[in-house]
């Protein structure tokens, strides 16, 4: 599968660069933006897998808003491709989360680099608990935090309340309980949803049977796993694999 990238720059010389040396690599050019305006529109009309975008564009609006956007909508990752390297656009880069930060000029293999580093820490965001669980677990206690620190470490075994209740130090009930005061779900359903996340980005990114899949996950059969499944996402592994195109 090929990938698509669009690219946001009003510096027609540098869009050109950076078009020939993606599409060497292999890479699709879904559209050459030089204002925000003409980004929403292309975005309107095509989903790219990674945008790059400069930050000083034709027109009123920055670069940075196209940032917020994205960020919005947390589809599509993104990196800046700047001369601009003042703290005043670094805190405003910084509030838009991008994947990356490219300051221009720059060498063909750093372009390179930052656009698999974006398109591989994008893939793999959903199953990297450092960046899932940021939010869910900010104000959780932190015998609560090193619980789910385990079970996203164990997403391929059976995982006992238990031994969740004795890595908290606490009993089994109230374990339970106060898990789902600061998660707002049990830790069974906390559980299985993580495990349904990671086997969604496993169906994208990988070509393993469903069968393998439920088995690296610990669920007892494919039926199981695809019983599991249907019920937290409305569709079969085999229907949402086919609906990602990815292979």
């Amino acid at each position: 599968m090929q990938l698509k990238v669009l690219i946001i720059e009003d510096e027609l010389i540098i869009a050109k660069d950076i078009k020939d040396i993606l599409v060497e690599e292999g890479y699709v050019i879904t559209d050459i933006c030089s204002s925000v305006a003409q980004a929403k529109e292309s975005l309107n009309r095509i989903t790219p897998d990674l945008a790059l975008i400069d930050i000083n564009l034709q027109g009123k609006l920055p670069g940075t808003e196209i940032g917020k956007l994205l960020l919005e909508k947390d589809r599509i990752p993104f990196v800046y491709i700047t001369s601009y390297t003042d703290t005043k656009t670094i805190d405003d880069v910084k509030a838009t989360r991008p994947m990356g930060y490219l300051v221009k000029p720059f060498k063909k293999i750093e372009l390179l680099i930052i656009v698999e580093l974006a398109l591989n820490n994008h893939q793999l965001k959903k199953i990297d608990p450092n960046r899932n669980e940021e939010t869910l677990t900010s104000d959780a206690p932190i015998k609560i935090r090193k619980t789910i620190a385990y079970i996203n470490d164990n997403l391929e075994n059976r995982i006992e309340l238990k031994k969740l209740a004795s890595i908290a130090g606490i009993d089994v009930a109230y374990y339970s309980r106060i898990f789902k005061q600061h998660i707002g779900i049990s830790p069974y359903q906390y559980i299985l949803k993580r495990k349904i996340e990671k086997s969604k980005v496993l169906l994208e990114t990988t070509n393993f049977k469903i069968s393998e899949i439920a088995f690296e996950l610990g669920f007892q059969s494919h039926s199981n796993f695809t019983v599991a499944f249907t019920k937290l996402v409305d569709t079969t592994p085999e229907d949402y694999r086919i609906s990602k195109k990815v292979f």
